[in-house]
């Protein structure tokens, strides 16, 4: 019996012909603020998912490649066109290019690589999200991105994460959408569960927990996945909710962080040295770890707090 993992479910709540904004999340994790630093030039985030629609106008520019892992369009590798819209909604997120009626991703001038692991259902075989991320640890990317789950902790796909996080990769994946809206009780989904990997909860864009992202020990920091505009189908935008949404936010993110360090450090650093840069770039929203984990990802936290620290020091000195 061939073993199922599926999308973790997502709400669309309207679609769009055109759109000419910054969207809210991208704004709340202070994205435009490092811009000026930074827009995730040089850093290829692998995108495992159901695809993408590579002709949009929005995303045509960032995507260098991808590979089909999935039985649509009989198997055929070379076309990784998505059906569903899912996965051209993060990819958005992460790095859409806007134009005139367009939107801005987090990292814009990230490159994307499209490894459609889903089919246009949204189901998959474990085996080919396993071969997915073989396949991106091979094309040697910086950032593997999962908005994807299931109930079942998978030996295999767990030894594919350690290999990728070995090679350097940072493996960013969304929590999952069981949650109760309550630290009492914890939902596990995997790869998410995963100690090696990024779990990412969401957040409503008024900065309160989503009562369906799961809470467990595991969560490290949450993000924007209410409402969350990003490209979609047929050169679309739309609105969705899920921590499917919040996982590219912070996928997005690490681009931009990779991308500064580099330049900041002069030299690659490692997964462990991005991920407490990430956790350094948080703020606490003041729930239990099982549900916010660090806090949400907020890119200016540090020249924040060195504000923060010089005022307190001139109000000292006066």
């Amino acid at each position: 019996m061939e073993r199922k993992v599926r999308l973790i479910p997502y709400q669309v709540i309207a679609e769009f012909e055109e759109v000419a904004e910054v969207p809210r999340g991208v704004e709340m994790i202070q994205a435009p603020e490092v811009w000026g630093r930074a827009r995730g030039k040089g850093i290829t985030i692998a995108i495992l998912d159901t695809g993408c629609e590579v002709s949009h106008i929005d995303l045509k520019d960032r995507i260098i490649g991808g590979r089909n892992f999935t039985k649509d369009d009989r198997g055929d590798q070379t076309i990784f066109r998505d059906y569903n819209g899912h996965g051209t909604h993060v990819a958005g997120t992460m790095a859409a290019t806007a134009n005139e009626t367009g939107v801005v991703g987090v990292a814009p001038e990230a490159n994307l690589f499209i490894i459609k692991v889903l089919d246009k259902h949204g189901s998959g075989q474990y085996e080919w999200i396993i071969n997915g991320i073989y396949y991106a640890i091979e094309q040697k990317v910086d950032i593997i991105s999962m908005s994807l789950g299931g109930s079942e902790d998978v030996p295999e796909l767990h030894e594919a994460i350690k290999k990728a996080v070995a090679n350097g990769i940072l493996v960013v994946c969304a929590a999952g959408n069981e949650g109760d809206g309550r630290d009492s009780t914890e939902e596990l989904s995997y790869p998410a569960a995963y100690n090696e990997v990024i779990s990412v909860g969401a957040i409503d864009l008024n900065r309160r927990i989503s009562d369906f992202s799961n809470s467990n020990k595991e969560v490290d920091v949450v993000a924007p996945g209410e409402n969350i505009v990003s490209t979609f189908l047929n050169g679309k935008y739309a609105k969705l909710s899920g921590t499917s949404m919040a996982t590219p936010h912070v996928s997005g993110a690490l681009a931009l962080i990779k991308a500064i360090s580099n330049q900041t450090f002069e030299r690659n650093l490692t997964e462990p040295e991005l991920y407490s840069q990430l956790i350094r770039r948080t703020i606490p929203l003041g729930n239990s770890p099982k549900l916010e984990g660090n806090g949400m990802v907020y890119l200016t936290t540090i020249e924040y707090l060195a504000k923060l620290a010089s005022a307190k020091e001139e109000v000292v000195n006066i």
